[in-house]
C-alpha cells in the first residue's frame, strides 16, 4: 500500500492511503489520525490501512478525493530518529578522491552514518530554503526506508523484517560549511539543514521484484532545472542493504517505530568526467559534488557551480511501466525569510 500525509490537522498532518497510480486518496483518521501512530500500532493497524488500499485499488471506495502532491507533508512530517547512511562507497571513493585522502578499509565492511535532524522535515514540494548562496547549496537524491521498532543488537535479518515503509529522500548538503565542521572531529550539523522526502512512502510489496535483498533495484532519475541530471539505479554499487544500515544502526541502541534510515546519495561506477554524465551516455549523478569531483580529479579544478536562488531539483522513481512509485520531490532554492 501507498500512504502520505496531507498538510491538514496539526503539525503531524493527516494520514491518507493514496492509490497505486497517485491519482486518489483516502484520509483515514478514523484508522490512524498519523503515519507515526500507525507505526506504533503497526501490526493491528497495517491489515485495516490495507483493507482501504484495496478498496481504493478496485476502485469500491466512496469518497475518495484527488491525490495533490503539493497539498502534503513528507509522510514523517517530524521523526524520532533520522540516521542517514553512506551505502555507496563509489561517492565515498570519489569525494575522497577529489581531496587526495585515502578511504578507509574499514568503510568496505563497516557503514559510514551520521544523525541528522529529524525535529522538522520539509514537504516534497516544499522551497529549499537557505540564508545565502556562500553555503554551497547541494541535492543529495537518495532513497530511505522507515522501521518498526527494532531491538539493540538484531541481525541483518531481523532488521529486514522490521523494514516497514519505503520513500525517496532529498538529504540537502551545504557544501562549504562541511569542510569545518568535519575538521572539528564531532560531525555534521550546520551543513545538513532540513531533508524533503517523498509525497508517498510505499510498503515493500508494493514495489514487487524491485525489493530485492533489502535494495531497490530500479533507477533513480534526478533533474536539475528541467534537465536530466542523474538516472543511477539504486540497487548497484550499494556495498550495504538496507538491512545491514538498519542492524547497524541499532548495534547499541534500541530503534523506536518511525525510525528513518537513508542509503546516502545514489551512486553507480562510471569510467570519467567525459562519459559519466547523461548527455555522454552515463548515468550521470545524484548530487552535484560528485560532478565537482570528476572535473577536480581531470581538469584540476571544480567547474560547475552549487545551486542558486531559483534552481529547481525534481527527484522520482518509475516502475517497469514507466509510472511514478512514490510522487516526485519537486523543489525550488529560495533565499530563506523572502
Amino acid at each position: 500500500m501507498k500512504l502520505a500525509t496531507l498538510k491538514r490537522g496539526g503539525r503531524d498532518g493527516t494520514l491518507a492511503v493514496v492509490s497505486r497510480d497517485l491519482r486518489q486518496c483516502t484520509p483515514v483518521p478514523a484508522i490512524a489520525p498519523t503515519l507515526q501512530y500507525a507505526l506504533d500500532n503497526w501490526s493491528a493497524l497495517a491489515p485495516r490501512l490495507q483493507a482501504v488500499s484495496d478498496e481504493l485499488n478496485a476502485g469500491k471506495l466512496t469518497g475518495a478525493e484527488a491525490f495533490d502532491p503539493a497539498a502534503c507533508h513528507s509522510p514523517l512530517p517530524r521523526a524520532y530518529q533520522w540516521a542517514d547512511g553512506s551505502a555507496y562507497i563509489n561517492h565515498v571513493e570519489l569525494v575522497r578522491r577529489a581531496r587526495n585522502a585515502e578511504v578507509p578499509e574499514s568503510f568496505y565492511t563497516d557503514p559510514l552514518m551520521y544523525q541528522g535532524g529529524s525535529d522538522s522535515f520539509v514537504g516534497p514540494r516544499d522551497p529549499i530554503a537557505a540564508l545565502t548562496e556562500d553555503w554551497g547549496i547541494d541535492l543529495e537524491a537518495e532513497v530511505a526506508v522507515v522501521t518498526g521498532d527494532v531491538p539493540m543488537g538484531a541481525s541483518a535479518e531481523r532488521c529486514a523484517e522490521e523494514i516497514r515503509l519505503i520513500m525517496l529522500v532529498n538529504d540537502v548538503s551545504l557544501r562549504n560549511l562541511i569542510p569545518n565542521e568535519l575538521a572539528k572531529g564531532f560531525g555534521f550539523f550546520q551543513s545538513k539543514p532540513a531533508s524533503a522526502f517523498s509525497p508517498v512512502a510505499v510498503t515493500p510489496d508494493e514495489l514487487g521484484p524491485a525489493w530485492q535483498g533489502s535494495k531497490l533495484r530500479l533507477p533513480l532519475q534526478v533533474s536539475l532545472n528541467g534537465q536530466p541530471f542523474g538516472r543511477p539505479n539504486a540497487g548497484e554499487d550499494m556495498t550495504f542493504s538496507f538491512a545491514q544500515l538498519v542492524a547497524h544502526a541499532a548495534r547499541t541502541r534500541e530503534l523506536e517505530a518511525g525510525t528513518i534510515i537513508g542509503s546516502g546519495t545514489v551512486s553507480n561506477k562510471q569510467g570519467s568526467l567525459h562519459g559519466s554524465s547523461i548527455a555522454n551516455g552515463g548515468v550521470g549523478y545524484c548530487c552535484i559534488a560528485e560532478v565537482r569531483t570528476y572535473e577536480t580529479i581531470e581538469t584540476g579544478k571544480p567547474i560547475t557551480s552549487f545551486m542558486k536562488f531559483g534552481d529547481t531539483v525534481r527527484i522520482e522513481m518509475l516502475d517497469a511501466q514507466g509510472e511514478s512509485i512514490f510522487g516526485a520531490i519537486d523543489q525550488r532554492v529560495t533565499r530563506y525569510g523572502a
